[in-house]
């Protein structure tokens, strides 16, 4: 059979590769525990179940308009005017089906053939695989432990061209958990003001996973706001995954493209999911501030497993729920019958032998790296932390 060569195009993803391959031991019987996948293990907030709930007995049951229902899509600016002082009106907000198609949206709606597309890494593994979807040319930008991987104004401003249409980050980070400062923003601000026709993919979907304090958004600079758009969704700060809805705030002429291409894949995301996220999107906070809070107490065991594991260096994150170390030390070793020559080897001797699931970190640009995930109970994390400890401790 032949298929498309598009299918040639990109990778994937790594991160869902190796929650296969854990399931696929689980079904072996094998006792296998998950720090792979980037999501939160509490259910979604009984606020927001019992609107669910409602709208199936309201029959929210017909096709919804492709950029999602008005009052959904206020509910949006209502939300990024309380949390985060930006004002927007409904023409700048189209909601899709999770943020993933969020932005694919607007990298296809952005990117022509031959367009550059920068990235710092670390980066979430999809932003260089839909750039490549679109054919546009991926332009890494390897960022500095000693950095906090927060790329510098020096670095952004060698890395722009003439070329340049788009550039890619998220804050805070997957997989770093770097949390970008309001000073940091600042002086990238200053650089895109050189570059007039480079857009900016805001991505913030771990908004609400911040160690540090109040987040910060580039769309807070009024001066650049037409050409930056914010990336968000349901998923990581109201523990609904499963229900995928993710959505944008830009520029009205980026909305409508963005709909245009959404109404041929998809046309409306989910009628009920869309009437549940009004609720969330303007309800009652509390349950999220205490999954922040249950993930900074998780963090902060996580990084004192870790810090007790030889060789490993740790840049503490301050969002999200990853912590990103580096385990090149571990390279080149051996327990005897596994040798480890970089970070896949390593991740697959902790499944294969802790029987605990990691990622890689040359799927999210840093290859020193593996992603370890603190979305998990904290009996699960410390019973993995010990089965990692014990294999690393093996290798010599």
């Amino acid at each position: 059979m032949k298929l498309s060569s598009r299918l040639e195009l990109f990778n994937e993803p790594e991160t869902l590769k190796m929650a296969k391959l854990g399931r696929e031991l689980r079904a072996k019987g094998v006792d296998v525990i998950d720090l792979s996948l980037g999501e939160p293990d509490f259910d979604t907030p009984d606020h927001i179940k019992e609107s669910l709930k409602k709208a199936v007995d309201d029959n929210w049951s017909h096709y919804p308009p492709v950029a999602g229902y008005p009052e959904l899509r206020a509910a949006v600016c209502t939300k990024l005017k309380r949390d985060n002082n930006l004002d927007y009106q409904p023409e700048n907000i189209l909601v899709s089906t999770g943020a993933k198609q969020s932005l694919a949206n607007v990298v296809m709606a952005i990117v022509d053939k031959g367009d550059e597309v920068v990235i710092p890494t670390p980066y979430w593994v999809t932003y260089s695989e839909i750039v490549k979807l679109a054919e546009g040319n991926v332009v890494l930008v390897r960022t500095k432990p000693t950095d906090k991987y927060k790329i510098t104004p020096s670095e952004l401003e060698a890395a722009l061209t003439s070329k340049t249409t788009l550039f890619i980050f998220s804050s805070p980070c997957n997989p770093s958990g770097s949390v970008y400062t309001k000073e940091e923003l600042a002086g990238l601000a200053e650089v895109f003001r050189k570059y007039p026709n480079v857009f900016i993919i805001s991505d913030e979907i771990y908004e609400y996973i911040n160690f540090t304090g109040k987040h910060e958004s580039l769309a807070q600079f009024d001066d650049l706001k037409d050409r930056i758009i914010i990336i968000n969704g349901l998923s990581k700060g109201y523990a609904m995954t499963g229900y995928r809805l993710g959505y944008i705030a830009a520029h009205p002429t980026v909305i409508k493209a963005c709909e245009k291409l959404q109404g041929q894949y998809t046309s409306g995301a989910n009628a009920v999911t869309q009437r549940g996220a009004i609720t969330a999107l303007t309800g009652d906070l509390k349950p999220t501030e205490a999954m922040a809070k249950e993930f900074t107490r998780r963090r902060a065991r996580m990084l004192e497993l870790l810090k007790s594991i030889p060789g490993v260096e740790i840049v503490e994150p301050d969002g999200a729920f990853y912590v990103f170390p580096v385990v090149k030390s571990y390279f080149g070793k051996s327990d005897g019958t596994n040798h480890i020559k970089d970070a896949d080897d390593l991740c697959m001797y902790l499944l294969n032998t802790a029987h605990v699931s990691t990622v890689t970190g040359r799927a999210f640009g840093e290859p020193d790296c593996i992603r370890i995930s603190f979305a998990n109970s904290m009996e699960k994390i410390e019973a993995a932390m010990a089965r990692i400890s014990e294999a690393m401790a093996k290798l010599k």
